[in-house]
């Protein structure tokens, strides 16, 4: 298909900067079939059943933005994907300036040194510290906000809280998966008296989400890989939950593309590695029956992949509505409720 075919306008005013509060406040746009329902995410515990089954992502956002020093050179440097504990891909501003073998400066007595450069400013890098790694990263790092929040204001203290998941365990995502940044504790109590159940993955995501599509045919797109893990007791529970007649239900577009990586012939299995799954319409999903979701940005690839759950149509329809009812977008933004 072609990229061209998931456009539409969005005014800035749409944009959030700033979640709502309490968290479990934030609109809900539920698209069932064709039709639409403006309700809020507390409505959800009614618009489910008794035996479906929520799927959240438990990663944890670190602090992946680092700004570093080569001589006279200033490095910007998003972390994107672990390899080891002391090597990450990253991509970087002023890639141009690193050689292989070139150490750069980051602060707080933290230090990179350039291992292999790859496409689209690509750096993968060997961090060294002085003291304890781990907590020189965290010193020297700050929050990586989207940028379409970062190029309007400054990152702040209230982001180390806003832009963590209730369920955040596990650290090593460079951006939130963000429709779970609508649970509380409040409503996951309504939830299970409503006789909805909850499900842990973990999918660390990369800065490759924020990547725009430059191909003009979905074809050509080829997916950054980000790690995940679904353990076998999960997979075992999400399955006996849809024999018994129960929905799989994600929560965020993560979650939705790690159980979709680990099913096959219908059963989701153990996993554990790799994914870079693209989901486009036309795709024959197998592990999910619906999806608690943002609302996405233009021409990106979770635009394309809700259009290919719901079907091209009924999306552009349902942010049209969403558009002109004042609808806030994107990570902060409110949320939407997706049953096929």
């Amino acid at each position: 298909m072609r990229v061209s075919d998931f456009d539409f306008e969005l005014p800035t005013e749409n944009i959030a900067l700033r979640p709502v509060s309490p968290r479990d406040a934030a609109r809900m746009l539920e698209v069932r079939g064709s039709v639409l329902a403006d309700l809020g995410m507390r409505d959800l515990p009614g618009r489910l059943r008794a035996g479906d089954v929520l799927v959240v992502n438990d990663t944890r956002v670190i602090p992946a933005q680092l700004q570093g020093v080569k001589g006279e050179a200033r490095i910007g440097v998003t972390l994107h994907k672990r390899e080891a504990t002391d090597v990450w891909w990253s991509f970087v501003r002023n890639a141009r300036r690193l050689r292989i073998g070139d150490v750069t400066e980051f602060g707080a007595g933290l230090h990179g040194e350039v291992l292999e450069r790859g496409d689209e400013g690509a750096v993968l890098w060997r961090f060294f510290s002085d003291g304890v790694l781990a907590e020189a990263m965290i010193a020297a790092g700050a929050m990586p906000l989207p940028p379409y929040i970062a190029s309007k204001r400054a990152t702040d203290a209230r982001d180390a809280e806003d832009y963590q998941t209730l369920h955040a365990a596990r650290d090593g995502a460079v951006a939130a998966p963000t429709a779970g940044l609508h649970f509380t504790p409040e409503l996951w109590a309504e939830l299970a008296a409503a006789g909805v159940g909850r499900e842990t993955v973990t999918l660390h995501v990369g800065a490759g989400t924020f990547l725009p599509v430059k191909v003009d045919d979905t074809d050509d797109h080829r997916m950054h890989a980000e790690w995940g893990s679904i353990d076998a007791a999960t997979a075992t529970r999400l399955n006996a939950a849809r024999a018994a007649g129960g929905r799989v239900i994600a929560v965020g577009t993560t979650s939705l593309r790690l159980l979709e990586s680990a099913v096959s012939g219908g059963v989701i299995g153990e996993f554990t590695g790799d994914t870079s799954i693209f989901i486009t319409p036309g795709y024959r999903f197998g592990a999910v029956d619906g999806l608690v979701t943002n609302f996405h940005l233009p021409k990106s690839t979770l635009f394309m992949l809700v259009s290919a759950l719901m079907g091209v149509e009924v999306m552009r329809a349902a942010y049209a509505h969403a558009i002109a009812d004042g609808y806030r977008f994107y990570s902060y933004g409110d949320g939407s409720l997706l049953l096929p």
